[in-house]
Order: structure tokens, then C-alpha cells, then sequence
């Protein structure tokens, strides 16, 4: 029962190695978080300016000529 406590607790005391590695994978996790959230932006200028294009270029064609 106490190896099963000690596991689940934070597990980095035991092995410095350990630390580091998580320590670097949650760094690696939060810029790939950041550059998700970053794309997701663009990505939604980009749809808004392309909307933006067809719904002026559609009236631009049924204008009479």
C-alpha cells in the first residue's frame, strides 16, 4: 500500500532525471498550446477576410451592367 501512495505522489524526488523530462515536455506542451492557439487566430482572420471576399464580390456581380 505504501509503494502505491509513494507512486502516485510526485514521483520526481526519486529520480532528478525525471524532473528535468517533465519539466521539458510541460514546456513542450505549452508553446505547442501557444502556436495551436496562434493558428486558430489566423485561421479566423483568414475565414472572416475570405467571407468578407465572397459576400463582396457576389454583390459586386449582380450589379447591373
Amino acid at each position: 500500500m505504501a509503494k502505491a501512495l509513494i507512486g502516485h505522489l510526485n514521483s520526481d524526488l526519486r529520480d532528478p532525471r525525471l524532473a528535468v523530462e517533465n519539466a521539458r515536455l510541460r514546456n513542450r506542451v505549452a508553446e505547442l498550446e501557444s502556436l495551436v492557439l496562434r493558428l486558430s487566430e489566423e485561421n479566423d482572420k483568414l475565414m472572416s477576410a475570405r467571407a468578407a471576399e465572397i459576400l463582396t464580390g457576389d454583390a459586386a456581380e449582380m450589379q447591373p451592367a
